[in-house]
């Protein structure tokens, strides 16, 4: 066939190599014979009909919703990545889908041969996620708990993920042995100076990539339920404009910490560096709408793993 020359005939000739690209669905190959070209010119061609937007694909599929959310959600927040999974309308408080997203995503790190510090939350998403988690010898990297492992009785607390996945995942693990929230600011200033935490403190300020469960604010919220806060004092957070909270902290709408007395008692290590952390958010519910968004807006996380009717919340 007689070449044209000029910007007008490249984009017709990149409007011709799309059409049969991804409508007549031939080959680059087929292509490359049919205009007379050579396969790689037809490559470049098929591509230049995308970036100039000659052609627009369209996925038919309900997943195609999904990324189109998490598209919007990236651009809008300036998050470094957003997975969004099926809205379950069956149920409100189950973890199903994000806690598979989840598990798959930290697999991925966890797959890395690059020695990596991986810094865990807390909640039942996370314990959800760690249980979907296939068996790995991983003893190149670190697991470090960036929130305490005692409930407020002493005891093992029941959601943190630290222990459990030890159990799937071969590798060192630095718990906390501290609880959540401790009673006062210079009872977590002491116990912070203890030669088991302190290191374990240090490291996690250190992490790469770091996954923790986005909590909600409200009378029976689990900082309640699991006895790291009474009544009066959720009462009083709630007052003061308590939204959500991560590993303990507690924020207002507008993402920022509260100046409150109970986050001086917080003994969790603090968020992750932005900066230099890929710190995942995870969480769903329609009750977790509005601790999600404050999340985001103020920063405390870079990456997203929710639902589609949380997603449409945030947009």
């Amino acid at each position: 066939m007689t070449k044209r020359t000029g910007s007008n005939g490249r984009l017709d000739d990149a409007a011709r190599a799309g059409w049969l690209y991804y409508v007549a669905g031939r080959t680059q190959d087929e292509i490359a014979a049919a205009m007379g070209i050579s396969r790689q010119s037809a490559q470049r061609l098929v591509s230049l009909s995308v970036a100039e937007k000659l052609v627009k694909v369209r996925l038919d599929h309900p997943i195609a919703a999904c990324l189109e959310l998490a598209d919007a959600i990236q651009q809008k927040y300036g998050l470094k990545q957003v997975e969004i999974v099926p809205s379950d309308p069956g149920s409100e408080s189950a973890t199903v889908g994000v806690a598979e997203a989840g598990a798959a995503e930290l697999e991925k790190w966890l797959r890395q041969t690059d020695p990596l510090v991986i810094a865990m939350g807390t909640g039942r998403t996370l314990r959800a996620m760690i249980d979907q988690l296939s068996p790995m010898e991983c003893p190149q990297h670190k697991i470090v708990s960036l929130t305490g492992n005692i409930s407020p009785d002493g005891s093992a607390a029941y959601f943190n993920v630290i222990f459990s996945m030890a159990d799937a995942i071969k590798a060192p693990h630095f718990p906390m042995p501290l609880p959540v929230i401790v009673s006062s600011r210079a009872e977590r200033e002491l116990l912070h100076r203890q030669p088991l935490v302190a290191p374990t403190l240090e490291l996690g300020k250190h992490s790469d990539v770091t996954f923790v469960g986005i909590g909600e604010m409200a009378l029976g919220a689990p900082l309640q339920l699991d006895g790291f806060l009474d009544k009066g004092e959720m009462e009083d957070l709630l007052k003061a404009g308590a939204t959500g909270e991560i590993c303990g902290w507690v924020y207002g709408k507008d993402g920022r910490l509260l100046d409150h007395p109970v986050n001086e008692r917080v003994a969790s290590i603090t968020i992750p560096s932005r900066e230099t952390s890929t710190v995942i958010g995870m969480a769903r519910g329609k009750r977790k709408h509005a601790a999600i968004k404050a999340a985001v807006t103020g920063g405390h996380i870079n990456a997203l793993i929710t639902d589609e009717d949380a997603a449409r919340a945030l947009l």
